[in-house]
């Protein structure tokens, strides 16, 4: 899945853990992109398996979404809280950063920065 999928997905889950529901207009507004790119990334999101719509055209994630969007969203908040631990960086620059490596870190590095969390954090 390309970087801009998997954006996309977290986006609909931090959108539904928020508000309950997730509509289009919604993620345009949380990724700041236009409506169309959001209904053509939808479509491919569909096709692909990862979400549906229901009858108010409200975005769902199939369970196969969830896992893909569970994941992502994980490494996220991971290697957030690792950036901040280990640079001192505010969260917003840390959540930045942790934005851009979320797509290409691999599962051994992730799991590695996970153990060291959890020997080296109270939270």
């Amino acid at each position: 899945m390309y970087e801009s999928g998997e954006d996309y997905l977290e986006a609909i889950l931090r959108l539904q853990q928020e508000h309950g529901f997730v509509r289009s207009v919604d993620v345009a507004n949380q990724l700041h992109v236009s409506k169309p790119s959001v209904s053509r990334a939808m479509s491919i999101l569909k096709d692909d398996g990862y979400i549906w719509f229901d009858l108010g055209n409200m975005i769902k994630l199939t369970d196969k979404g969830m896992a893909k969007a569970s994941d992502v969203y994980s490494r996220h908040r991971l290697l957030t809280k690792f950036l901040q631990k280990i640079t001192g960086v505010s969260e917003e620059q840390a959540e930045e950063n942790a934005c851009r490596v979320e797509h290409d870190i691999d599962a051994d590095i992730v799991k590695g920065i996970k153990d060291w969390m959890e020997k080296n954090t109270s939270d």
